[in-house]
């Protein structure tokens, strides 16, 4: 499902309970110098991520300060974020002249501590190449180093490298229980683009060798994974950013199952398998 880019006025783009991807949640927040919005997700645990500007975030009685920082956009330098466990109240504060600010969710039913993720505690990865137009760098906020303060979310930031090329392949899919194959896992992205008016195309194959749908994708829009095969690319000239959520059913640990027509491709993308295991 796309949906386009609109302005959601401070409201869930992905609301707890979604029809399509009810593991998931995700609202953008757009504050300006000393706003504050405050939020609880019950059921839900989520991730304070600022897009751009600088905010101070308060939750579990501890406050984080200066958390973001990034400028005109999110190449502007390095993400970070605040965890908030399920259910608990967070206030988001800004501090900077403007601030936009991604709140990444998924469903797990207990209660953890919250903590704060700075620059220096990102897990990246760079794969791909020029030479097969996939290659990419992953900015993982909520990776796997935090297996054990985290329940089934897993957030991260991806961006080509260079312009032009595809992302998300060889196509993969990830919505049936049926380990060791596979995990059910949600997945919600919201796109940029540099420069802003670039956009790209959003494929969605729901089944090995029959046809699938597309969707033409613009800066801000949304776009909700609920089955199917997902590879993405962005036009000749431009870059892409994608910020991803996933939420696990029953873990979180992520088990992509490889579309078996495109799986010896698997062996002539350099690095695609360190990237895989960073979702482990």
């Amino acid at each position: 499902m796309h949906i386009p880019p609109h302005d959601n006025r401070n409201q869930p783009i992905v609301d707890a309970g979604h029809p399509l991807v009810p593991l998931n949640y995700f609202n953008i927040v757009r504050l300006t110098r000393g706003q504050d919005f405050s939020y609880a997700v019950p059921g839900y645990e989520t991730c304070i991520v600022p897009a751009t500007g600088t905010v101070q975030v308060q939750v579990g009685g501890q406050t984080h300060d200066d958390l973001g920082g990034r400028g005109v956009d999110v190449w502007d330098g390095e993400p970070e974020g605040v965890y908030v466990p399920t259910g608990q109240t967070a206030r988001i504060t800004c501090q900077s002249d403007t601030a936009e600010v991604f709140i990444a969710g998924a469903k797990f039913d207990q209660v953890l501590e919250p903590f704060a993720i700075r620059r220096d505690e990102l897990d990246i990865i760079q794969y791909g190449s020029d030479d097969t137009k996939t290659h990419r760098k992953i900015k993982h906020i909520l990776g796997t180093k935090y297996h054990d303060r985290v329940g089934r979310l897993l957030v991260s930031e991806l961006y080509t490298v260079g312009t032009g090329g595809w992302s998300g392949f060889p196509s993969h899919k990830h919505d049936t229980d049926r380990l060791p194959e596979e995990t059910r896992h949600d997945e919600t992205y919201n796109f940029r683009f540099r420069p802003s008016h670039g956009s790209g195309l959003q494929m969605l194959q729901r089944v090995d060798n029959e046809p699938g749908d597309a969707y033409h994708i613009m800066n801000n829009s949304t776009v909700l994974i609920d089955k199917g095969y997902h590879p993405c690319c962005v036009l000749p000239g431009y870059e892409m950013y994608y910020f991803t959520i996933l939420g696990g059913l029953s873990q979180r640990s992520l088990k992509q199952y490889f579309q078996p027509t495109h799986a010896d491709q698997l062996h002539t993308i350099p690095g695609i398998m360190d990237m895989v295991a960073k979702f482990k």
